[in-house]
């Protein structure tokens, strides 16, 4: 049975027409492994990002999985040497703020006040009125 020209042409673009829809498709995205997570932060955060924003949205919830599982892990692996020495320098470098702040204060603090001993010396006229304006007579030395 010969094909006519018209049904190779229809059958040649059924082909094209679903090739074409296939070749379309996004390729499946493996999700990401919980080693390849705690090697890059960055990643993490991102994914814990838009899985705690809007859980409803994620495509994939083995990723949101892995990355808490991720962060759980490298939670464990912090080393309390290192954690106390993270402590120390964060109040160290607390203190030297607090102090420079409390300086600042000071120093707006003493622009501000008025010290009432250092003020300049202002003469002050005296209470007499002046001639002819005056009803009432002169005090009497």
């Amino acid at each position: 049975m010969p094909f006519t020209l018209k049904q190779f042409a229809a059958c040649a673009g059924l082909v094209a027409a679903i090739l074409g829809s296939a070749g379309c498709t996004p390729k499946r995205v493996p999700p990401m492994t919980v080693e390849d997570l705690m090697e890059d932060r960055v990643t993490l955060d991102g994914v814990l990002l838009k899985c705690n924003e809007n859980p409803a949205k994620v495509h994939n919830q083995s990723d949101c999985l892995n990355a808490r599982i991720a962060v759980e892990r490298l939670a464990k692996d912090v080393d309390p040497a290192e954690e106390t020495r993270r402590s120390a320098e964060f109040e160290r470098s607390r203190e030297k703020l607090r102090l420079v702040q409390e300086k600042v204060r000071q120093d707006q603090e003493t622009k501000t006040k008025v010290d009432a001993y250092n003020l300049p010396v202002i003469p002050v006229e005296s209470g007499m009125p002046s001639r002819g304006t005056s009803s009432a007579a002169p005090p009497q030395p």
